[in-house]
């Protein structure tokens, strides 16, 4: 298990998140739970997306270039 540290956040938005827990039917077994979950989504998605192999982007030019916009 990883090292843990604690984040601060407003009560009222942590009763929010409590009441989606609860709503959740299982799916969340507590708001820490809850709160990795939202995160690490946050994170994967701002990482920056995967380039082009050199075989896909020649691939990609010479069909360019046969359609005429290269």
């Amino acid at each position: 298990m990883s090292e843990k540290i604690p984040v601060y956040i407003p009560k009222s938005l942590y009763e929010k998140i409590k009441l989606r827990v609860q709503s959740s039917e299982g799916a969340f077994k507590n708001v820490q739970e809850f709160v990795t979950f939202v995160l690490q989504e946050f994170v994967k998605e701002e990482e920056p997306e995967e380039a082009f192999t050199s075989e896909e982007e020649g691939a990609l030019k010479a069909r360019l270039r046969k359609l005429g916009y290269l």
